[in-house]
């Protein structure tokens, strides 16, 4: 049971003769200190649970104002407000009443005979005996970082330990409200401050920022737990500099796993692992073997906003030039498809170890659909005619140069897009002016490069056979990464 002193307990003391002029619902207010100000606006000052004395100089004269002062006080977490009978007080108008009820707000007079300072020295003596309980308490909960060092606690059983030490419920969570760190429950977000310069005082307890480079990392919200004796603000502090130390340590790790996420994935990628290594690296990368997997080729948004988007789901992201390649669940393709702008591809699912050449091929493939038809995602084997060509590399490879060979060779020596053109003109079914707009280039330059195409592959674009040889080939090469 805390030793603290209540509003009721002063309103009771005989020695003081305080009388209750308003904010009877209020009473049970504890106080932790009570102090003069004649300031207009002292909150700045103030951390909360103070008795405000004032002899009446800091009153406003006016309705509006008088309720604004009070509610000022309130707002910064005062325990009552006391008033000097008989000197400056101005007549209190029904609005300030009116406030301190609606809010429970206690309004205390003071006797002329009885001085501020026995009010004062009333409460020092009854939070004395309290100031020895939170000295213990700030002791070991400064012992903190040494359970971290011999214990290897998680969050969630270090704070439920400074819980206990502290008298508070603790609670964590990000600027925008969501989890901070594992185990520690997230607040209500009304309880959180609209800037981290606010006052650390709330109703029942402290909300203060967890500092981190470039900006707070989140909020601390502690509230006193029923029947305890909270240990005060200094315990509160500096459990938000450990919740910093926590985060720091989690970020690192984070940052740790990444890095060597990528190193893996990368060597994934060049097949320098055989199947039964491949999967033992995913295992310890936290990546499930159970299930099959999918590759993903991520363009147009940051590395960040990929891994805030997966951060609780297990995966492996390397960056290649403007590309993200992102190994984990094919259940990941809709969070990434929600990303602004994002245009991705996905391979099919394949078994944990295979050779990852062709999910490479087909992730790019469906990425550069992507990228082209304006759609967020696409995956392997949505196209209608790709999905029928073999995975054979070497079969496909031999269908471009059979087909496509002079006007590949054709475009490389003379730096012309005829391959371009004629891919173009056929995902446009054939409608030369909608190519050419495509291409920026007039109709009859259009014709002209059809022409050429024809005369070096030997393909007459009019016959069907023809046409559906080179869609073939032309898919072929997409899936290659040929028509990039």
């Amino acid at each position: 049971m805390t030793t603290k002193v209540s509003v009721e307990d002063l309103l009771r003391s005989p020695a003081l003769q305080l009388r209750l002029l308003a904010g009877e619902a209020g009473l049970g207010r504890s106080v932790s200190w009570a102090h003069v100000s004649e300031l207009d606006d002292p909150t700045p000052w103030l951390l909360g649970a103070e008795v405000i004395m004032t002899t009446g100089i800091a009153i406003p004269r006016q309705a509006a104002k008088q309720r604004a002062y009070l509610e000022r006080l309130d707002d910064a977490g005062v325990s009552a407000l006391a008033l000097s009978a008989q000197l400056h007080v101005p007549p209190l108008h029904d609005a300030f009443i009116r406030a301190a009820e609606e809010r429970g707000m206690p309004v205390l007079e003071v006797p002329l005979a009885v001085p501020f300072i026995a009010i004062a020295q009333e409460v020092a003596a009854a939070v004395q005996e309290d100031a020895r309980q939170r000295l213990g308490a700030q002791l070991q909960v400064f012992g903190a970082l040494r359970w971290l060092a011999a214990e290897d606690l998680d969050s969630a059983t270090l704070f439920k330990r400074l819980e206990r030490l502290s008298g508070y419920e603790v609670y964590l969570c990000t600027p925008q409200g969501r989890p901070l760190l594992p185990g520690v429950p997230v607040p209500d977000v009304a309880v959180l401050p609209s800037e981290p310069e606010a006052p650390p005082t709330i109703p029942g307890g402290f909300v203060l920022p967890v500092p981190a480079p470039g900006g707070p990392a989140g909020f601390l919200v502690a509230f006193e737990r029923q029947g305890a004796r909270p240990a005060g603000l200094a315990v509160v502090q500096h459990i938000a500099t450990v919740a910093a130390l926590q985060v720091a340590m989690a970020r690192n790790e984070r940052e740790t796993l990444r890095r060597q996420g990528a190193e893996t994935l990368s060597e994934l990628l060049q097949d320098v692992l055989d199947p039964a290594a491949a999967r033992r690296r995913l295992v310890r990368m936290g990546i499930p073997v159970e299930a099959e997997l999918a590759l993903l080729v991520i363009r147009n948004v940051p590395d960040e906003a990929v891994h805030r988007v997966l951060d609780d789901e297990p995966h492996l992201m390397l960056r290649r030039g403007d590309d993200r390649y992102v190994l984990g669940s094919p259940a990941l393709g809709p969070a990434i498809a929600a990303l602004p702008g994002v245009a991705a591809g996905m391979s099919r699912p394949f078994p944990p170890g295979e050779s990852m050449q062709i999910p490479k091929r087909e992730a790019v493939w469906a990425a550069s659909t992507a990228s082209e038809s304006g759609r967020a995602l696409v995956h392997y084997g949505d196209d209608t005619t790709g999905r029928w060509l073999p995975d054979d590399p070497w079969a496909l490879t031999a269908l471009v140069e059979n087909v496509l060979g002079k006007a590949l060779a054709y475009d490389s020596a003379h730096g012309s897009q005829l391959l371009t053109s004629v891919r173009t003109w056929m995902e446009r079914d054939r409608r030369t002016e909608d190519a050419a707009t495509a291409l920026h280039i007039h109709p009859n330059t259009l014709a002209y490069r059809l022409r050429r195409f024809a005369e070096l592959t030997g393909r007459d674009l009019t016959s069907t056979a023809a046409f559906a040889e080179v869609w073939l080939a032309l898919r072929a090469g997409r899936q290659l990464g040929l028509m990039d």
